[in-house]
Order: C-alpha cells, then structure tokens, then sequence
C-alpha cells in the first residue's frame, strides 16, 4: 500500500481501497488517516466488512496462507472482481524467508506453528496471477504486482515510475523574479514533458499570450536567460525516457497510440515524428542488446557509474542517467524484480545477462558500508536469486562511493576527499586485498589509522611513527 500512495496509485481524496483481506486493519486505520477512502473485509477478523467496488483492491499477503489451491485461485478472482481500476497481489518470496522450517503440506509448508505458508519465487507468482486472472501483472516490488483493469492506466502508472530519476532544469532567479506567477506554469510543463504545451494543456496559456505574445515566443525569452543548453538536455532525456519505455513495452504488449494518455502521445508526437517512428526507434534499441560489444561500450561512455572489467555499478539515484541501452538493461531486470525499495546499488554485469539489486545501508554517513543483501537478476534464462550477507562475518564493503555518484551529486565532493587521504596513506596499494571488512579493518590498524565519518585521522597511540599529520588531513 506505501508503494500504490508513492506510485500515485492510492490518491487522498480521489481513490477508493479495498482490503481485500484486511487482518486487524491495520492498512485500513493508516490510510483511512491520512484522508483515505478504505474499507477492510477479513474473512476471521472482520467478516461483517463491506466488500464493495473500489477504485483500487489490495489483496495482501493472503494468498501464501490458503491452503487449497482452488480456494486460493478462487480468493484471487474475488478480489479482482471488485477492482475498478487496480488489483495489487502480494506474497512471501521463497528469498524473504530462507530458513523458514516446516513440513511439507499441498504445494506449500505446515511450518512450527500451525500455520500454512506457501512460497512463491517471483516469476512463480507472476505467472500463477496471469493464469487465475487472465490479466498480465506487472511487478511493483519483489512479491509485489499490480494487475490494471485498463491498459491507459497501467501505462500511466509505468511512466510515472520511469520518470522518477529525471532531473528537473534548474530556474533563473531574474526571470522567476520578473515574471515568477506568470511563466512559473509554463516552465514546469517544459521541464516535465520537454515539449510546448498543445491546446488547453496549460491552464495560463491566455495570459502569457497576452503579455509575451505565443508559448513559443515566450518559451524563447526563458531559454535565453535560463540558457539552452540545459533545455536540449531536458529534451533529450524525455527522448530517452520514452524510447526506454518504448522498448521495455515490447516484453510485455506495446500499448497502441489510443491506450496512452493523450499527454504522452502528444510528447511522442512532438519528440519523435509519429509513434510508429518512435516505436522504430525504440526497437533498434532494444536490438542492442544482443550485442555484448555494444552494451560495454555503452558502460565504458557512461557519465555515471564505476566501471570494472566486467560491471559498472552506480548508485541508484544515477539510473537516470545511463546510455538508453543500459537503461533498457536494467528496466528488464526491474520488470521482473519490480522495485527493489532497500538496494542503494546497481552492478550490471557486462560479462552476461544479469543485473544486481545491492543493499548497503549508511551509503550516506558510513566510510565503508558493508554489503547486507542483493538480488541478482538473470535476463537469459529469466530468473531471481537473493543473497543475504547480514549474518556474514566478513562482508564485502565499499571503496570509492563518490564514482557511483553523478559528476554533480553533493555528496560525491565528501567522499572524493576521503578517498584521496586514504591513496595517499598507501591504503589502495593492493585493491583486491581490501574488498572485506577484516582485511580493511586489519590494514587501517596495521597503519595506526581510523576513520571517523568521513575523515582519516591517526590513532593516538601511533603519533610518533607516522609521518606528518598534514600527509592524512
């Protein structure tokens, strides 16, 4: 439910749930709070809810407790049945819940509880929902999909997630100044959509026509002051983002012109000619892939990312800013895992198909965050794997996190200055021998030498041996 109220999926005052399933009604209490429209029905817990069409139904993990399948397939066509616009199905992954125990019981496990639970794996789920329902799902979220009840909707809800990682053209302040209530519309549109708004899309057209004549004469006098450059850019990455989302729709069903929102056509229109042109576009993209020599040298020219033999990892506020082949590569991978909310790394791999999900917490405030978990995506054959390194003694850790990070991400200029104090203690003398925790740990105190946030100091007790404090701050 968090994912549908980030997705726009859930909206407060517009949207209608149904949970389908409710338990307690947890869901129910928290959505209702924030000006929700939601009510719960639970077969134990709440039998006397109102069931009723809704605008969106979740069916949250329900499924994987229902013992019999034909009541299983049976619960999830009930749900689906009331959904106006949206079904969402979650379940437990076999990977979320490695070391759970039981007996084997129908086509799941009696665990030590009592209880039944049926794992699924992800392309498991993905096809059980398709064959019940009849309805392509698409995945939000590991163990998460959304089955739409219209294709428009379903994209809509698509290119708002790929839209995510755009960046937004900075303003001038002198124009803003000038004309701030006037053009504030207009420059957002462009910023948005990187085209001219058609019709009545925008609402102040009449009165920025009446004072700087047409949207393009006025739209003219913004890239001069703001410059031009910065809005070629802007179009060129909804260019991008749409023959991303072009060639993604290919795996799935391409939607026609008339199951796009009128806004998106109008954008394909502008961008690209016609969208049977952009669809050309798209796949000669999609062609790329196959070509292995292409897809590294698309990682070798990339802005963002660090760039080994045989990956290139990024942070994932950087996805927006690969090579569309890249992009493309890791939309696949997304298509199948859905959003993989805790990774704070991608690696694509350039040596086969696959993309991984890397979780490192504190990437932000730890020197060094140690790897807790990862998703590896094989595209060829489709598959998920989870690894899962809490537990590990020895996890592998981070070097160098400001090359994961875009040439302009604020952070990346506090991480650069850590990581030159450490090449000039000698730390990276041999990078192999410092990729796990102990040998890294091991090294700095080899070295008498800590770290502390972001800062290399020297330990007190190794003042006289080391060289000069100036050589480390």
């Amino acid at each position: 439910m968090r994912l549908a109220v980030e997705d726009g999926l859930v909206v407060a005052g517009e949207t209608t749930v149904l949970d389908y399933g409710c338990g307690l009604g947890g869901d129910v209490e928290r959505l209702s709070r924030a000006g929700v429209s939601c009510s719960g029905w639970d077969p134990h817990h709440r039998p006397g809810g109102v069931r009723e069409p809704s605008d969106v139904v979740n069916l949250g993990y329900v499924v994987n407790v229902i013992e019999d399948p034909d009541e299983r397939a049976a619960t999830l066509q009930q749900a689906w049945s009331f959904a106006r616009h949206a079904l969402l199905v979650s379940a437990r992954l076999e990977t979320e819940s490695p070391e759970l125990e039981g007996a084997p019981f129908e086509d799941g496990l009696r665990t030590s509880a009592g209880t039944f639970q049926k794992l699924y794996t992800q392309v498991e789920l993905r096809g059980w929902i398709e064959e019940t329902l009849g309805e392509r799902p698409v995945a939000a979220a590991p163990g998460v999909f959304v089955v739409f009840r219209h294709a428009a909707l379903e994209q809509v809800w698509l290119l708002r997630r790929l839209s995510r990682s755009r960046r937004q053209a900075p303003l001038s302040r002198e124009l803003l100044d000038q004309h701030r209530e006037l053009l504030h519309p207009l420059i957002a549109f462009v910023s948005e959509r990187g085209r001219l708004p058609r019709g009545l899309e925008l609402e102040s057209r009449a009165a920025i026509e009446r004072q700087l004549g047409t949207l393009r004469n006025a739209f003219a006098t913004v890239r001069r002051v703001t410059g031009e450059e910065r809005w070629d850019r802007i179009r060129d990455e909804r260019s991008q983002e749409l023959l991303v989302y072009l060639a993604l729709s290919r795996f799935d069903r391409r939607p026609r012109p008339k199951d796009l929102p009128e806004a998106t056509r109008y954008d394909i229109r502008d961008l690209f000619g016609s969208h049977a042109a952009a669809c050309r576009q798209a796949d000669r993209l999609l062609a790329e892939l196959g070509n292995q020599e292409r897809i590294r040298a698309a990682a070798t020219a990339s802005a963002v990312g660090k760039r080994l033999p045989a990956a290139l990892y990024l942070h994932t506020d950087g996805l927006g800013r690969l090579p569309p082949i890249l992009r493309v590569m890791e939309g696949i991978a997304r298509r199948l895992i859905g959003e993989v909310d805790e990774a704070t790394v991608v690696k694509l791999h350039l040596d086969k198909p696959a993309v991984s999900y890397l979780e490192y917490p504190g990437f932000d405030d730890t020197a060094h965050p140690a790897l807790r978990s990862g998703y590896i995506v094989s595209l060829d054959p489709l598959g998920c794997d989870f690894r899962d390194y809490s537990r590990h003694r020895n996890p592998p850790i981070l070097h160098r996190k400001e090359l994961l990070l875009a040439d302009d991400d604020p952070r990346r200029k506090r991480f650069a200055a850590l990581t030159r104090q450490e090449e000039r203690a000698g730390l990276y003398e041999n990078p192999a021998a410092i990729g796990r925790q102990d040998a890294w740990g091991e090294l700095l105190r080899r070295r008498g030498l800590e770290i502390k946030g972001h800062r290399m100091r020297r330990l007190a007790a190794d003042r006289r041996i080391l060289c000069s404090r100036d050589r480390f701050e």
